[in-house]
């Protein structure tokens, strides 16, 4: 074999060597990711901060309530449900007590209609209010998306009598 020979062979050898290094090593990779994915239990795979939609929820109530007898599940009792009215829709979200009764960082929402401060993602005390009528397209869209996340993950209680309508509003 002459030298010329030894390297082209070796010039061809090297990049070929290379492609199938990468190609195996990558299969190899993937394999044993997805195996280790596989293997972990519950407790180790990374968890989502979102809850998952409830297959488990009561049909819908439509018991009435006025702003006075909301006030009553803001929390502060744990003796009572805690609940959170959006759009004069009453929501039991006893289940999350920590994060909506006293001392959990959405309180704010609970014991009252504060859809104005849901759809401007507002934690002001000044916002949660129950008229939305002055909320912008972009905040009515968040203040539908908070809505249907309720409806699909809390029960419905019922609804609040005696909240003003919503003005209508002339940017919707």
């Amino acid at each position: 074999m002459s030298f010329n020979t030894v390297v082209v062979a070796l010039f061809l050898a090297v990049p070929a060597f290379y492609l199938y290094h990468r190609i195996t090593s990558s299969e190899t990779t993937s394999a044993s990711t997805s195996s280790m994915d596989s293997s972990k239990s519950d407790d180790e795979k990374p968890k989502t901060i979102m809850q998952p939609a409830r297959i488990d929820l009561d049909p819908p109530k439509d018991d009435p309530f006025t702003v006075e007898q909301l006030k009553e599940f803001d929390g502060s009792n744990a003796e009572k449900p805690v609940y959170v009215a959006i759009k004069g829709t009453v929501f039991d979200v006893t289940r999350k007590r920590e994060t909506y009764g006293q001392g959990g960082s959405y309180n704010i929402f609970a014991g009252k209609d504060a859809s104005r401060a849901l759809g401007m993602s507002s934690l002001k005390q000044e916002d949660a209010v129950s008229d939305y009528s002055t909320l912008s397209e972009g905040d009515m869209k968040t203040l539908n998306d908070w809505y249907s996340f309720f409806e699909k993950r809390y029960n419905i209680l019922g609804r609040v009598i005696d909240l003003p309508p919503p003005a209508v509003s002339a940017n919707l």
